[in-house]
């Protein structure tokens, strides 16, 4: 499949948005358009995140991947969380998720990145092919935990 893969800015922020939902809505979150928008609006506006977005030959939007910027100390280099990766049913299996990966690696490279980090779910072997293929490795050194902290009802994104 022929598909062509660009950064996002506000201008796409539609189409952005709409992908982002789909996206949310594959991991089993409530649907709200408003927020999500609000969201990625926030993340382009602030340039805290590269939003690659790929489209079919006619231009339509086809899948996307997000990442965020972050930094290891041990390692002492920048490193980016590939946070989301995303593309839509009529387009799996045609090689898209790889080009947004691929593309996620070239961006990376450079901007002088140092490391490329993802996490996926245990049972997502689709996924973990992918990663295991683009020379992704399992962390088997570290477990890692999150707390969940209190959510205003209406949280600021800026």
């Amino acid at each position: 499949m022929e598909v062509h893969i660009k950064q996002c800015r506000l201008r796409h922020l539609a189409a952005a948005t709409d992908l982002f939902e789909q996206y949310r809505r594959f991991y089993r979150m409530p649907a709200d358009h408003e927020r999500a928008r609000e969201f990625l609006a926030a993340r382009l506006k602030h340039q805290d995140s590269v939003f690659l977005m790929a489209a079919d030959a006619n231009g339509q939007p086809v899948g996307f991947t997000q990442l965020y910027p972050m930094f290891s100390s041990t390692r002492m280099v920048v490193l980016w969380v590939l946070n989301d990766l995303f593309v839509v049913p009529s387009a799996r299996g045609k090689g898209v998720g790889r080009r947004l990966m691929e593309a996620a690696r070239e961006r990376a490279v450079q901007q002088g990145v140092g490391v490329l980090a993802l996490a996926t779910e245990k049972d997502n072997a689709t996924a973990k092919r992918l990663y295991q293929s683009l020379g992704y490795v399992l962390d088997k050194a570290f477990d890692h935990y999150e707390l969940t902290l209190h959510r205003p009802r209406r949280a600021r994104f800026d």
